[in-house]
């Protein structure tokens, strides 16, 4: 029988500590002060999309047992920057964080807890035991049914205590914009312009003010509201908005007082050509982030709808092993029924004239995407799904959730792969076939601030790309509050600016609207503005070195490593083996030769891996998989047919250092304890 995952041994829960508390109004907590309630810890850094769904997917056990359940998220951070208290406070109030945080930077809670990946929750009964320790997302369904477990032994037991919890909301930030995303430029016509012409003169539809200087405007994605707001060139005059400005999702008439349509914190957009709009019948397309969906706008009515996407996150194929023993996955068509395909996190969007169709950085899943605004056919252009820097083939590279596109004069497409921190490029040919490659980054660990070669030269979680005129290609450096010029022709990277406060976007002006020469306009999310930025003729060369995110390294010994990852699938759902074995490792190292034997990818949670005596340290990269399915708990009994499936994985990247007295193996939960 299927059981929730508890743990066999009582294991009492160590004290939290860290450098602060949010979202407590100033008071400090411990587990004393939380005695008699459920607790969930939440430990997640905010660069993480995995981290961000699980935020979505607590808020509603959040609410449903709110008198019971207390979440804490520990914020222990993987870069540098989001190790600043300000950076964190503002993380917290951009993703409507409701529940307290603990400032953990020195990681001290998360080793306590030995959590080893992001996101981690580990589950606190109210006698103050671990119950639970899960990796990844995909947990609300255990949760669902764990909680009320928990809520039945110990209100009988007397020791569950309802009421209030410790949450206090922080005083919010306000303003035209509130952490926007990513902008778009819109010639003259295309705006509230065209709307304006389209009415004969009248007031354009959403429209507060005529600011068009004939020179255009920019449209941006207002994600903080849950809007898209067009601004003039000044970055000042709003001359419309588009969205209720409520989070949701609803299609419809989306300008100005009367909007009913609804986004959750869109991100990118690109304008289509005007022969593509004229036949799709919307202007620009937008990725609507939260509501894992492609929306579309027109300019002409105002009206928004969907695009691509069921609103049902992508978790990535269930059944058979979807990743073969060289680690090619699935790439290529997903059909022509666009609302049909499910996806994750879309993040920018950009047009491909090689492919005809729209690019998508699928953030979730850690793949490219295409959609063709014509024929509805949705694809996957790049990427197997696993998450880490790998070069080749469109279906055997690896991305490590893609944040920012631009296409080239040679119809390539540059991308800002933010958790590598690095500047990958998707090479497209004359038939439509894609090669990956990377020009900055060196893998998911590795960051820095630092100019120069391009191989020795790095980036810090970059969110937005643009090619600059003489060819070379500019980056929103984001966590090191810069933007970086890579230049192709000679391989090296300079800083064009820096004193950002997390620049998300960059865009080149050729407006002339502050002068002359094109500039660059910069979307700087926690100053919530855009601003103008001068391409200056000699750029600064910055090395503020290199870095590598630091977490406690396990202590091997050289020889076989015994393997195991624990799964236990929640009551009420069943391995799914209609396929065979359901569960899956790929296990890979840095450097590659720390590992003699026993990597690559195959069935089952067990391995055993041979260690190089002659490597001294490196990382092991571990992804797991188990696919289970609503069903009857008999262990005989079948699976019903158009059962729901739910796809359980992590990765984790072990820090580990060689000793002769090491571990001979390693215990890692997906879902489980002892």
């Amino acid at each position: 029988m299927s059981e929730t995952v508890r743990t066999h041994a009582r294991v009492r829960a160590s004290e939290l500590v860290g450098r602060n508390w949010l979202n407590t109004g100033g008071k400090s907590l411990d587990l004393e002060s939380l005695r008699g309630k459920i607790v969930l810890l939440d430990f997640w850094t905010f660069c993480c999309i995995n981290c961000l769904h699980v935020l979505d997917e607590l808020r509603p056990l959040e609410e449903q047992y709110s008198d019971v359940l207390v979440t804490v998220g520990v914020h222990s951070p993987k870069f540098e920057h989001e190790a600043d208290p300000v950076a964190l406070a503002a993380a917290v109030e951009r993703y409507e964080i409701h529940h307290p945080v603990l400032d953990d930077p020195e990681l001290d809670t998360w080793k306590a807890y030995t959590a080893r990946a992001w996101p981690t929750l580990v589950v606190i009964d109210p006698e103050g035991y671990i119950v639970a320790h899960l990796s990844g997302e995909g947990h609300a369904d255990g949760l669902s049914v764990l909680i009320p477990e928990l809520i039945a032994e110990h209100e009988a037991k007397g020791t569950l205590h309802r009421g209030s919890g410790p949450y206090v909301a922080p005083e919010a930030t306000s303003g035209t914009l509130r952490f926007p995303g990513k902008a778009l430029f819109l010639p003259a016509g295309r705006g509230s312009t065209a709307i304006e012409a389209a009415s004969d003169g009248g007031a354009p539809a959403g429209a507060a003010a005529n600011g068009s200087d004939g020179k255009g405007s920019w449209l941006v994605t207002d994600t903080g509201h849950h809007r898209l707001v067009e601004l003039g060139t000044d970055f000042e005059t709003v001359l419309a908005t588009y969205g209720s400005g409520t989070k949701g999702y609803a299609d419809g008439p989306s300008a100005g007082d009367d909007a009913t349509a609804q986004f959750n914190e869109p991100q990118g957009l690109v304008l289509l050509p005007e022969d593509v709009a004229a036949k799709a019948g919307y202007d620009v397309v937008i990725a609507d982030s939260v509501n894992h969906r492609l929306r579309g706008l027109s300019l002409t009515d105002g009206k928004a709808l969907t695009l691509a996407g069921n609103g049902v996150q992508r978790l990535l194929e269930t059944g058979p092993a979807r990743v073969d023993e060289d680690g090619a996955g699935f790439s290529g068509s997903l059909g022509n029924n666009p609302l049909e395909v499910s996806l994750s996190s879309p993040w920018d969007v950009v047009w491909s004239s090689k492919l005809n169709a729209v690019v998508v950085a699928m953030a979730g899943t850690h793949q490219i995407f295409s959609f063709d605004p014509l024929t509805g056919a949705v694809a996957i252009a790049a990427g197997n799904g696993l998450e880490g820097l790998l070069d080749g083939p469109a279906h055997e590279s690896w991305f490590a959730q893609s944040s920012g596109l631009a296409e080239d004069a040679d119809g390539n497409i540059w991308v800002a792969d933010s958790e590598t921190s690095a500047l990958r490029k998707l090479v497209i040919d004359d038939a439509g076939a894609v090669t990956v490659e990377t020009a900055v980054g060196k893998g998911l660990f590795d960051f820095g601030f630092r100019d120069g070669p391009a191989a020795e030269a790095r980036l810090q979680h970059p969110l937005g790309v643009t090619v600059l005129p003489d060819g070379s290609v500019a980056v929103a450096d984001t966590y090191n509050g810069a933007v970086r010029r890579y230049d192709p022709a000679n391989g090296t990277v300079s800083t064009l600016a820096r004193g950002l406060a997390e620049p998300s976007d960059v865009i080149v002006d050729h407006t002339g609207s502050a002068g002359d020469e094109p500039l660059l306009v910069v979307v700087e999310a926690n100053k919530h503005q855009l601003v103008y930025v001068p391409i200056p003729k000699e750029a600064q060369q910055v090395d503020e070195g290199a870095s590598q995110t630091q977490r406690p390294k396990s202590p091997v010994a050289a020889g076989p490593l015994e393997l195991t990852v624990r799964f236990t699938a929640p009551t009420g759902q069943k391995l799914d083996d209609r396929w065979g074995d359901p569960t899956q490792l790929k296990v890979s190292s840095t450097p590659p030769e720390l590992i003699v034997s026993g990597g690559g990818t195959s069935v089952g949670l067990l391995r055993t891996v041979e260690l190089s005596p002659d490597v001294p340290e490196g990382v092991l990269h571990i992804t797991a998989r188990a696919a289970a399915c609503d069903g009857p708990e008999t262990e005989d009994g079948e699976i019903p047919d158009h059962a729901a499936c739910h796809l359980y994985q992590q990765d984790w990247g072990i820090p580990v250092v060689l000793q002769a007295d090491g571990d001979t193996e390693l215990v890692l939960d997906l879902r489980g304890m002892d």
